[in-house]
C-alpha cells in the first residue's frame, strides 16, 4: 500500500511540473542593439534561471520583424545594413551569443517572411536556426494562442 502512495504521489508532482511550464513569445522589432542585447541576450538567459531556480520551465520564441531582421543576417555588410556601424562592429559576437541561447537555453526564432522581400533577404541570408514563417502576425497569433505571453520589444 505504501509503494502505491509513493508512486501516486511521485505521478502527481511530475503532472505538476508538467503544468508549470512557463512560456512566452517576444515579439522583437527594435533595430536598437542595446535594447536587443538587454532584453533577448540578456534578458532571456535571467529569465531562464529564475524559472530553473522555481523547478519550472520557460519555453522562449522570439518573433523577429522590423528592425530586428539586421540581427539574425549572416552578412550584415553585404545587406541594407550595412551602415549600421554598432551592428558591424559586434555581429560575429552577437551571431555566438544568439547561439549559445540555442544551444543552452533552447530559444525557438521565427522570422516574418513577409518583409524579407523589403529588406532584401533571402532564406540563404540569414542563420540556419532561423525559421520563417509567413508574417509576423501569424507567428505572434499561433504562440498566444498556444497559452504564450507576450512581450513586446520595440
Amino acid at each position: 500500500m505504501q509503494k502505491i502512495i509513493i508512486v501516486l504521489l511521485f505521478t502527481l508532482g511530475f503532472l505538476q511540473a508538467e503544468e508549470e511550464t512557463a512560456k512566452v513569445v517576444y515579439d522583437l522589432t527594435t533595430k536598437d542593439l542595446k535594447t536587443f542585447e538587454r532584453k533577448i541576450l540578456q534578458g532571456v538567459v535571467a529569465n531562464k534561471i529564475h524559472y530553473e531556480s522555481q523547478l519550472k520551465e520557460l519555453e522562449v520564441t522570439v518573433v523577429i520583424h522590423g528592425g530586428a531582421y539586421r540581427f539574425f543576417t549572416k552578412d550584415p555588410g553585404n545587406s541594407l545594413f550595412k551602415n549600421d556601424t554598432a551592428l558591424m562592429e559586434n555581429y560575429r559576437i552577437l551571431a555566438k551569443r544568439i547561439d549559445s541561447l540555442i544551444k543552452t537555453y533552447d530559444v525557438e526564432f521565427l522570422m516574418c517572411g513577409a518583409a524579407m522581400v523589403k529588406n532584401k533577404l533571402q532564406a540563404k541570408d540569414v542563420y540556419s536556426f532561423v525559421k520563417i514563417i509567413p508574417n509576423s502576425t501569424i507567428g505572434l497569433i499561433d504562440k498566444q494562442n498556444e497559452g504564450y505571453a507576450y512581450i513586446p520589444v520595440n
